[in-house]
């Protein structure tokens, strides 16, 4: 994360993980049915998760008697950049921790469907574009917003969520970002926030390298040219 994030954040704790982890595998429908909000990016710090490769939790994952442990690993080793990932894209804290609990859940119930043809990281990437997409389509819907049109109503959001700490600069660049089509947002946060490589956005997106590589310039000249016009 680049340090001109400057997000304030709730931490949790370990008996909270627990009971976030036996919802999700006792079949709950959804972890509000425990009333317990947290932040998934603090869980590499329980048990030293974050040592297992995702080889060893695909394997893992694939014995019935060790399924739940390993996707307690899952949510360890990908829930921070998942959340950012998500983040990124809806802005407000409430709204992508509620995304990101979705995205887990949804892999959860769909484990079995999980064959390895992907990298496990790629399918949840996947999962998680798809709880954006189908998130921000509802919001334009409830906001008369076009597809096309710039998804500006964010930035409100934006600027009431509690957890934001950003600063005027910070509230220009995403408005910024806000006015690129989805697609083109979407490689953006990808590239300069996440400083993905363009070979992995490539199998998460079905894109070509080349094509992504477009996509960036034309995203980063046109923030470039709407700050130059507010300033």
């Amino acid at each position: 994360m680049r340090n001109t994030d400057r997000l304030r954040f709730r931490m949790i704790k370990k008996a909270q993980v627990a009971e976030l982890v036996d919802a999700l595998v006792s079949g709950a429908s959804g972890f509000a049915i425990v009333q317990v909000r947290v932040l998934f990016w603090a869980l590499p710090k329980i048990e030293k998760m974050q040592s297992y490769t995702e080889d060893e939790i695909v394997v893992q994952l694939r014995d019935p008697a060790r399924q739940r442990e390993a996707f307690a690993k899952v949510v360890s080793l990908y829930g921070e950049k998942l959340y950012w990932h998500i983040r990124k894209m809806v802005l407000d804290h409430e709204d992508a921790n509620d995304l990101l609990q979705n995205t887990f859940l949804k892999a959860w119930t769909n484990i079995e469907l999980f064959r390895g043809e992907a990298k496990l990281s790629t399918w949840l990437y996947k999962i998680a574009i798809n709880e954006c997409i189908t998130f921000l389509n509802k919001q334009r819907n409830m906001n008369n917003v076009s597809i096309d049109d710039a998804d500006t109503f964010l930035l409100d959001r934006l600027k009431g969520d509690e957890y934001f700490d950003g600063d005027e600069i910070q509230v220009r660049l995403q408005n910024a970002i806000l006015t690129l089509p989805e697609k083109q947002r979407l490689v953006f946060n990808m590239k300069y926030n996440e400083e993905m490589k363009y070979e992995e956005m490539s199998e998460i997106l079905g894109t070509s390298v080349g094509a992504l590589k477009a996509s960036y310039h034309h995203a980063v000249k046109k923030s470039k040219e709407f700050l130059t016009k507010e300033v």
